[in-house]
């Protein structure tokens, strides 16, 4: 096998690998918080939201990908493309909007009560479910033309206009398809970016002017939470944010070409995953509750370990 591709198999392997187990790890971590707990926060179940949305990405997009670098062809047939590239395209779509939806409830939570928010901040945890069930059909929507256009790879050269994949082609048939599909997928992103760099920048100036005052209520458990969730926040939106300019750098580069190179489309695929990968493990690192499941499960697992090994010996 050659150098490159070795290198290229083994990075989207460790990619794949880590993103899986730690957005597992993290939803295994609040369905038990959900079974102890009567009831998440509205933090907690945007980010339980969020690994599961990441997950569905990296289980569409990043494993075939990474069969397909091995060398393993034929995976999917017509219609399966035509679903794994949707429901791919839908959780790549929902990891920005609920990362923006964490951002602006967090903005929300801590911002000062006035006339408005006084009435708004009790009603955050009962919109949680329909803002999750608006964002789903919005971008359900938005994607219906991956899935048109999607089908298995053929035999010969890849036409014009068409998104090599690797296990699936995208063909988009003429240049206007091609333009109108990629203006509305970045237009969409862009959306959303601007609006969770806006109240990530609200939660920096919030955090920034009242200093002193937080460090007075720190001593308040709920203070203190309220001030590390922010913090988690603004670090998850710097993340997608690097990741997310890398992405359209290429994609915008993509869309300017009429035969996009498969070691370009791999760049792509790479960097746009790294957010879904990277992510659990802020969320672990940084949410006390998440945390404390994990390391209860370990101390379980270790009084079995070490009875084991006495009855070996």
């Amino acid at each position: 096998m050659d150098l490159c591709v070795t290198i290229k198999g083994v990075s989207f392997l460790l990619q794949t690998g880590m993103g899986i187990l730690g957005n597992t790890v993290v939803l295994l971590a609040y369905a038990h918080i959900i079974y102890t707990e009567p009831k998440l926060l509205p933090v907690d179940m945007i980010l339980c939201h969020l690994a599961f949305a990441n997950l569905m990405l990296l289980l569409t997009r990043c494993v075939p990908q990474t069969m397909t670098v091995f060398g393993l062809k034929d995976l999917l047939n017509d219609p399966g493309c035509k679903v794994v590239i949707y429901a791919y395209r839908i959780g790549r779509a929902l990891s920005v909007c609920i990362t923006c939806m964490l951002s602006v409830f967090q903005a929300v939570t801590i911002a000062p009560a006035g006339p408005r928010l006084s009435r708004l901040k009790p009603a955050l945890p009962s919109l949680v479910l329909p803002t999750f069930a608006g964002l789903w059909l919005l971008n359900m929507a938005i994607c219906i033309a991956a899935p048109l256009f999607s089908m298995a790879p053929r035999n010969g050269t890849v036409p014009a206009f068409t998104l090599n994949l690797g296990f699936c082609h995208v063909d988009f048939r003429d240049n206007l398809s091609y333009v109108i599909n990629g203006v509305a997928v970045s237009g969409r992103d862009f959306a959303f970016v601007a609006l969770m760099l806006g109240s990530s920048g609200y939660i920096l100036l919030l955090l920034h002017r009242h200093s002193q005052q937080v460090r007075g209520i720190r001593r308040s458990q709920g203070a203190g939470a309220e001030t590390r969730a922010a913090k988690t926040v603004v670090t998850l939106v710097v993340l997608y944010v690097v990741f997310f300019g890398i992405d359209n750098v290429i994609w915008i580069y993509m869309l300017t070409v009429a035969k996009v190179s498969p070691v370009v489309a791999d760049m792509r695929v790479f960097f746009s995953s790294c957010y879904a990968s990277l992510s659990p493990y802020f969320i672990i690192s940084s949410n006390k509750k998440v945390k404390a499941k994990i390391v209860c499960a370990a101390e379980q697992d270790q009084p079995s370990a070490d009875n084991q090994e006495s009855s070996d010996k």
